[in-house]
């Protein structure tokens, strides 16, 4: 009898691949069976890259002169930890009555890479393999991954991506932190009064150390400025703000900052004194108004780096916890596959998205499943694949992070668990809403002064509709302290009400001019959050145009690592995250370590060389470029970077710069 093999990545997607199926299963050691078919499962990476001491003995030990080190050949083993499981997936892909085996590992770049490194340990050849490639577990998509199953030959092309990413990151995080760590450890670890220091370079983690340092060092370095602004009081009952125009008595002032005040109080008063030269009131005259209706449109659905951001923000969590949640969501078959970098719904998705609404529209006694039975009355889903909310070019291997519409487990979901889950719904609930409509009112003054005309400007943006965000969740305050359309309507009524009485030529009587004193102020820290959207943003951080536009979409890491990069660089200590507002900051440790990179291999601490590599990779899933191609680059760029540290000569040039760097922290050697 012909059987089949279904392979999962973790024991919990392999009994929900069970259930679906709706066999007789028996469980065995490792396994479930029925009659046909047999459902396993890795523990994530069941296979890892060798240490390169099994090259060669000699390569246990650091020194220069076994770098750079690259293998013909690269050699894989199993984990020792969990050989026992690995044992058993091999033995049953294997077996002689498997005809099919059917690959469910994630479906991405990492979920591919570790089946092949599994087939690859295991032997596994003459088999008929299948990919089942789904977006979530619910047994209706799991039914349909597995009838739509591709041979898994099409899927080589993201294989090579897959074993590039990892022999890049092993080549680089070996040789350079080797070398670096032989160059400049002991000087290093003088400087910290310590043992020993290990400098760990990596593709994507030193880049993102460099970005934290980099924004460190532009807030020191930040001098404020003090600068004065000038506001007239009216009659009306509004305030008028001054701006420079092209009549001012002061264009090309030199003390003029920026087009809206000045950097001294002294000309802003005199100002004053020119418009006030016969005494108040004061009369000008409104050279321009308008009054007109705004709409905004609810945001894009959330990709993985969207959310993580959002729940920094909101929840004060980190990336890695926000991903692991999310991870159980998917898990419970609540939510979508989470990591996805796409921010819209495929065409196909999109025809049948009211089930997923349907499901919602069941959570009984929440705003949630009102606002899905009102969507689902009106038919508001049934344009949706017309709009930018359905998109498949935007789209690679997954769409949107939406809920699945299964909500049998949302019930048992507490805390920061339920928070997530609504935010996920709400967000995904908002594009079948109208837009918020807002009334915006404008007015220009033109104030006389002699053969010159100073003018002010007042605007008012007032919430008429909430649309979406009735659904959306959004009264929170914004992150600039600023208040919420929904507070701002209630504050600027009167106002509002002032200003729509007016009119373009309307003469209003000014009853004093006042000097409000500012100051500029320094770049804001990363946070968790934001860092994660910066990384998928990187192209934007590059300031050559074109190599920018050909990076676009290109970030730094992938949806799947950037979390654990974070993380790592907490662990290792080179950054420090406060727990309570996620705000990253380097330690002394980590700046040290910047400084040691940047005058010896300055391009890993750019995002443009981090980005342009991740490109590369892209490249190689779609087949754009040869995996041979990419490796000779790769190469190439290990031995160039690596003979640079070796012939660098500037430790002297380095112990200034720990010096200069520990003067900003309390116990250098603590760090």
């Amino acid at each position: 009898m012909e059987r089949y093999v279904f392979i999962a990545e973790k024991p919990s997607v392999a009994r929900q691949f069970a259930d679906a199926l709706h066999l007789n299963f028996k469980k065995r050691d490792g396994y479930l069976e029925s009659e046909n078919t047999i459902v396993t499962w890795c523990v994530g990476h069941l296979v890892t890259m060798s240490y390169p001491e099994s090259y060669d003995p000699k390569l246990k030990k650091w020194s220069f002169d076994t770098l750079p080190f690259i293998p013909e050949t690269f050699r894989y083993e199993v984990i020792k930890d969990i050989r026992k499981q690995f044992e058993i997936v091999k033995g049953l892909l294997t077996r002689e009555d498997v005809r099919r085996i059917y690959v469910c590992t994630d479906s991405g770049r990492e979920g591919e890479y570790i089946y092949r490194l599994v087939r690859q340990e295991a032997g596994v050849t003459g088999k008929d393999e299948r990919r089942v490639w789904i977006d979530s577990q619910t047994e209706e998509e799991i039914h349909k991954g597995i009838r739509t199953a591709r041979p898994e030959s099409e899927y080589d092309s993201l294989a090579d991506a897959a074993y590039l990413r990892a022999k890049e990151d092993y080549l680089m995080g070996i040789n350079f932190s080797r070398a670096m760590t032989l160059k400049y450890g002991n000087g290093m670890a003088s400087f910290l009064h310590r043992k020993y220091a290990v400098i760990s370079v990596g593709r994507v983690m030193t880049c993102v150390l460099g970005m934290v340092v980099r924004r460190e060092r532009e807030i020191r370095q930040f001098v404020p400025e003090t600068f004065y602004r000038i506001s007239a009081k009216t009659k009306p009952g509004f305030d008028a703000d001054w701006k420079l125009n092209e009549k001012s008595a002061y264009t090309g002032d030199p003390q003029l900052y920026k087009d809206t005040g000045f950097k001294s109080r002294e000309k802003a008063e005199e100002m004053i004194r020119r418009l006030c030269v016969g005494g108040y009131p004061v009369q000008g005259v409104i050279s321009a108004f308008s009054n007109r209706q705004e709409t905004q449109n609810p945001p894009l659905l959330y990709n993985l780096a969207e959310i993580q951001n959002d729940c920094s923000r909101k929840f004060h969590i980190s990336p890695d916890q926000t991903l692991t949640i999310i991870q159980e969501l998917y898990e419970k078959r609540l939510v979508t596959y989470p990591r996805t970098d796409a921010r819209v719904l495929s065409s196909a998705v999109a025809k049948e998205i009211d089930g997923n609404i349907r499901g919602l529209a069941s959570l009984s006694g929440t705003d949630i499943s009102t606002a899905a039975g009102q969507i689902l009355k009106a038919d508001a889903w049934k344009k949706i694949g017309r709009t930018r909310y359905t998109n498949d070019k935007l789209i690679t291997d997954h769409y949107a992070l939406i809920p699945t519409g299964n909500t049998r487990a949302a019930g048992n979901l507490d805390g920061l668990k339920r928070q997530v889950y609504e935010l996920i719904c709400r967000r995904f609930l908002s594009i079948f809403m109208p837009p918020a409509k807002y009334r915006k009112i404008a007015l220009t003054i033109d104030v006389p002064d002699g053969e010159h005309t100073e003018t002010f400007t007042a605007s008012v943006r007032v919430l008429t509709d909430p649309g979406y965000r009735t659904i959306a969740g959004l009264t929170d305050r914004d992150e600039s302290g600023g208040k919420s359309p929904e507070e701002q309507s209630r504050t600027s009524g009167a106002m509002s009400a002032a200003l729509q009485r007016l009119r373009k030529g309307d003469k209003i009587n000014i009853l004093a001019f006042t000097v409000r004193e500012g100051q500029t102020t320094p770049p804001r820290r990363y946070t968790t959050g934001s860092m994660i959207l910066a990384m998928e943003n990187a192209g934007q951080l590059i300031e050559d145009e074109e190599l920018r536009e050909q990076i676009k979409g290109s970030g730094i890491g992938t949806s799947a690592t950037r979390a654990e990069i974070l993380s790592k660089l907490e662990r290792i200590r080179y950054l420090s995250v406060s727990k309570k507002t996620q705000v990253m900051k380097p330690t002394l440790y980590g700046e040290m370590v910047y400084d040691a990179v940047d005058v010896s291999m300055r391009p890993m601490l750019s995002p443009k060389m981090t980005a342009s590599w991740e490109k590369g990779l892209t490249m190689v899933a779609e087949g754009t470029i040869g995996p041979d191609e990419y490796m000779e680059k790769l190469r190439d760029f290990i031995v160039r970077r690596t003979d640079q540290v070796k012939q660098a000569a500037n430790q002297g040039q380095l112990q200034r710069m720990y010096a200069e760097s520990a003067t900003y922290y309390k116990k250098p050697g603590k760090n």
